[in-house]
């Protein structure tokens, strides 16, 4: 009878420490926390271009498909199946792609971000400043290209039309026909015509509009101040600022594309290798033991390649290049195989944050699990860019306590109404509507549960001996 006496208040004592942890890794304290710039999400930084140029793949007249495409210190990329990715700076949102579907061909700008799609209208975000962005109402487009704060369309008819910026006139291309290509530097532009000739208005400070006499020519590609054509014959030419020597294509042969950087220009040749001129920076004309590559881009700061198998090479600062593959149907995704953590939960503005959460998810395969913070919770997952969708999720049914269970249905509904994530930083945040899921990665709370449990069982033994004391001193 002594034993269970001193038995009874060790085991409510155990269990009381395990109440007390559980409650405190579910229940977060409400907290005025900043709440984080949605723009900035899913971005490594690239400290790159001073300019934008967009490169293509399949010269023949009228027929480009842009891959990917180089901005101001930003990159994009199409895949296969149609959906965007983006990194790098995206202090405009230039690089909010991640729910874009059914791009036939991305174009960047300075600052902004257009995409065409496979029905011949055209979305963009970014820098709205000078209308550059008011593509809505397009129809009928084949092409696109982003300047420095214009953009540019071509028409199924071979007419042109623009917005942004037209301090140069840049956006005078009313009167433009038989246009087969388009291309926009940073204040001017430049379409290819279906006899061959190249036609340019804007800017001609340094020369790069002067191609009047340009003939045979079957790709135009320009950045902010020389422009550069590539001639049936696998010829070059090019005009404009060649202080860094970018300009300096005469020698060049069998070239099948062209990418124009801001201070350096690319050419692939028709054995998969690469050549370029101008300013080496950073090791941007580092292109010398590229093989086996099909498409070239061009930035200020990076120079890109697109190798047959849809992998990527290139001098891109802090951009993960080994993890993009264009041709996949699916791309790759850092969300998988990861165990996060939840760090916080946001509706309407509201903010709690869990800074001792054991609460976390794992996407694995097509099938999400983890724990709720009572109960253990399984479902089925679809990615398709960044656009993600949780269904048939399922739990146990353990009851914690109100408030516990409360949170954790919270939770649960929130997960179903997943629309899409982004990630930076470590950090996941998956946007559920008018709720905001922000998960850990670096810091995950269950790897702690064994010291915790140690923690709780020394706990309990001091108890024992507390009450065993004060028995026997009674």
């Amino acid at each position: 009878m002594k034993n269970r006496k001193i038995l009874l208040p060790a085991l409510l004592s155990i269990a009381l420490v395990f109440s007390l942890i559980l409650s405190a890794s579910v229940v977060g304290a409400s907290a005025a926390v900043p709440l984080p710039d949605d723009r900035s999400i899913n971005h490594s930084v690239i400290d790159s271009s001073r300019a934008a140029s967009a490169m293509a793949l399949n010269m023949p007249q009228g027929n480009v498909t842009f891959m990917f495409a180089a901005g101001f210190q930003y990159t994009v990329f199409l895949h296969s199946e149609g959906t965007v990715g983006a990194g790098g700076n995206n202090n405009w949102g230039q690089c909010d792609v991640g729910n874009w579907t059914d791009i036939t061909q991305v174009a960047a700008g300075f600052q902004h971000t257009v995409g065409l799609k496979s029905d011949s209208t055209v979305v963009a975000v970014g820098n709205n400043g000078f209308g550059q962005c008011d593509v809505g109402n397009w129809t009928d487009i084949t092409q696109v290209a982003a300047g420095g704060a214009h953009t540019v369309g071509l028409k199924a008819e071979g007419t042109v039309v623009a917005v942004g910026n037209n301090g140069f006139g840049q956006c005078d291309v009313g009167d433009w026909k038989d246009i087969t290509q388009v291309a926009a530097g940073f204040t001017h532009t430049v379409g290819l015509k279906s006899d061959g000739t190249v036609g340019a208005g804007g800017n001609n400070d340094w020369g790069q509009c002067d191609v009047g006499n340009w003939t045979d020519i079957t790709q135009v590609t320009t950045s902010g101040v020389h422009t550069v054509g590539l001639k049936s014959d696998g010829t070059v030419v090019a005009v404009g600022d060649n202080e860094q020597g970018q300009c300096d294509v005469g020698d060049w042969k069998d070239i099948t594309q062209v990418a124009a950087g801001f201070t350096h220009t690319v050419g692939l040749k028709s054995d998969g290798t690469v050549v370029d001129v101008g300013a080496n920076v950073d090791g941007l004309c580092g292109v010398g033991g590229w093989t086996d590559i099909i498409q070239v881009a061009a930035g200020g700061d990076c120079t890109l390649g697109l190798k047959s198998d849809g992998g990527m090479v290139g001098v891109v600062w802090e951009v993960e290049l080994a993890k993009w593959n264009l041709l996949l149907a699916v791309p790759p995704s850092d969300i998988e195989n990861v165990t996060w953590v939840l760090e916080s939960y946001r509706e309407s503005g509201n903010l709690r944050v869990f800074p001792c959460s054991a609460i976390n998810a794992t996407f694995e395969g097509g099938r999400i699990s983890g724990y709720a913070g009572c109960n253990w919770y399984g479902g089925d997952y679809e990615l398709k860019g960044n656009n993600l969708s949780i269904t048939e999720l399922i739990n146990t049914e353990v009851w914690c306590g109100e408030q516990i269970n409360k949170l954790e249905q919270e939770y649960l509904t929130a997960l179903r109404d997943a629309e899409s994530y982004e990630i930076e930083g470590g950090k996941l945040r998956i946007n559920c509507g008018n709720r905001l899921l922000v998960f850990n990665e670096s810091y995950n709370s269950m790897e702690w549960w064994p010291w915790i449990i140690v923690a709780a069982a020394v706990v309990a033994v001091g108890l024992v001996i507390f009450f065993v004391r004060r028995r026997r001193t009674s």
